[in-house]
């Protein structure tokens, strides 16, 4: 059983607090295929990171936590991205006008990891001394990006799918607003979906919720196209929709509290899991 998360809100949407309660209630693994953080504004967890020589955010740490697998947090994410805010404004090598790409880690810990680097940014000082950036692969265009990514990002996607595929039960949080974080996924193996958003869990079917992906429009997005939640959404009804109780900072950070506070939410989450593979409702 695949439970996959996504955001209907870009930012802020409460994704890795419903994926970390998620988890305590099914005891499934955990998986955040792609995420960054941004070294102004989560400068502490960056500094933590770093400290290790590591790179890594505080969603995939707090999923790792939650599913007590002993699993570091590069495991259940083995692309994150380091932002930082654009000096001056203006369009850096990915389009942004409020900030810029610094850098990439590429890979889990079975094996070391590429980095791969903005050429056209300065790296702060404190990043390329604690990582490898020496060997680390420079990109100056979005074309050299690509590239990059088909040798690289792609590889390292296509195996986690597979593992992710091979799980009896996982739960896997998207990134920003996109819808599909893994499109290698194969689309039946997505059993149930929330979307999740300030206030409220929309559930869907999984099976047709892959169908709308095939059919929405994409946007550019990171160098590539991707496809948002929003877009995809216009073309479902949802299974049901389920208030979510606002939480405060202690009862985010407890698992069996968040568990027990959007219980309705993953109750619905199942049962639109259960329905798959029986006759189309009414």
């Amino acid at each position: 059983m695949l439970l996959l998360v996504v955001g209907a809100d870009r930012v802020d949407a409460g994704k890795t607090t419903f994926s970390v309660g998620l988890l305590e209630r099914t005891g499934a693994a955990g998986y955040k295929p792609r995420a960054g953080n941004d070294y102004w504004f989560d400068h502490d967890d960056c500094r933590r990171a770093l400290a290790d020589g590591r790179l890594y955010g505080k969603d995939a740490a707090r999923l790792a936590s939650a599913e007590e697998r002993g699993r570091r947090p590069e495991t259940l994410n083995p692309v994150h991205r380091l932002w930082r805010p654009a000096p001056g404004g203006g369009n850096g090598l990915l389009g942004r006008g409020d900030r810029e790409f610094l850098v990439d880690r590429v890979g889990r810990p079975n094996g070391d990891p590429t980095y791969v680097r903005n050429a056209t940014a300065t790296v702060p000082d404190d990043v390329a001394e604690a990582l490898p950036l020496e060997a680390a692969i420079p990109v100056a265009t979005v074309e050299e990006l690509n590239e990059v990514a088909s040798r690289h990002h792609v590889p390292a996607f296509d195996a986690l799918a597979t593992e992710i595929e091979e799980s009896e039960i996982a739960v896997v949080e998207s990134y920003s607003d996109i819808a599909q974080p893994l499109t290698s996924l194969e689309p039946s193996t997505v059993t149930a979906v929330a979307a999740v958003e300030p206030g409220r869990a929309t559930v869907y079917r999984g099976d047709r919720y892959c169908r709308a992906c095939e059919i929405a429009s994409s946007s550019p997005r990171d160098g590539s196209l991707e496809k948002r939640v929003a877009d995809v959404l216009d073309y479902l009804d949802p299974f049901e929709r389920v208030p979510l109780p606002p939480l405060g900072s202690n009862e985010r950070s407890d698992p069996t509290t968040v568990a027990d506070a959007y219980e309705d939410a993953y109750d619905a989450l199942l049962s639109a899991a259960a329905t798959v593979g029986s006759e189309p409702q009414a």
